[in-house]
């Protein structure tokens, strides 16, 4: 736990720019993105639990001043969450940081194919996992001395409405929404709730569908024309939960090397 004080009103004390000392939970933390964002933060100094339904090998000696621990949790099971966040407080001693990050990633199936069932998977993991994992952490974020922070990974697909994605672009969208009311509720704790966005980043989850021409196309659409790497996006995250972002909450920011302007 970082147990420096937040500055009173007109304190000019010189503030931490980085999270280290602090707890962080990082959801589907197997995959390119996750696995990223809880080396990043173990980099700065977080210790970080990171949690997946798949196993995560060598993850735990990937940190750096940092420490990171793996758990396995299912995030839509409201029991296996609470038992873990409980256990990952206990070894910790605390939580101060959650990223939303575990989803589940879009195949592709037309609007009328597509069947209440593959709905309501997507929900599941996208949407309801993410309300399952801030009720558990709430009171942990809520008691944190550094100021709560909680990240939700969404999709810019919400905005260009990629066809064939209907249930995965409908709960990357529900999930914005949910970033907005969970920031205007928790605000009152000085917990910050922020989405964030990223490009077409190769990872295996994407790599399963996209091929390289698709990734060129996407590139060719940014106005920085670098492919955007999960490292990008890590620091993305880092910012918003580092001291600098104490007073950015509500927002939805797109990774995405300008390919997405609006």
């Amino acid at each position: 736990m970082n147990d420096l004080p937040p500055p009173a009103a007109g304190d000019v004390r010189p503030q931490p720019l980085r999270p280290a000392g602090t707890v962080a939970v990082v959801t589907g933390a197997a995959g390119g993105l996750g696995r990223a964002i809880a080396r990043r933060l173990a980099r700065e100094g977080c210790s970080v639990a990171a949690l997946d339904i798949a196993e995560m090998p060598g993850l735990e000696n990937e940190a750096g001043p940092g420490r990171i621990g793996v758990w396995r949790c299912d995030v839509t099971d409201s029991g296996q969450v609470r038992r873990t966040v409980a256990e990952v407080a206990d070894r910790f001693d605390g939580l101060d940081i959650l990223v939303n990050n575990a989803g589940l990633l879009s195949g592709r199936a037309s609007l009328l194919d597509t069947t209440p069932e593959e709905m309501r998977r997507f929900f599941d993991v996208n949407t309801v996992g993410a309300l399952l994992m801030v009720q558990a952490c709430f009171p942990l974020l809520r008691d944190s001395a550094y100021r709560g922070r909680v990240v939700n990974v969404a999709s810019r697909t919400f905005f260009t409405g990629a066809p064939g994605q209907l249930g995965y672009v409908a709960s990357k969208g529900a999930l914005i929404g949910m970033t907005r009311v969970m920031a205007r509720e928790l605000g009152e704790h000085r917990i910050t709730v922020n989405a964030v966005m990223p490009a077409q980043v190769a990872t295996p989850g994407t790599r399963a569908h996209s091929g390289d021409e698709v990734f060129a196309r996407t590139m060719g659409q940014q106005a920085i024309r670098e492919f955007v790497t999960p490292e990008h996006f890590a620091g993305l995250v880092a910012y918003l939960a580092s001291p600098d972002a104490a007073m950015v909450t509500g927002q939805s920011l797109i990774c995405d090397g300008g390919g997405y302007l609006h």
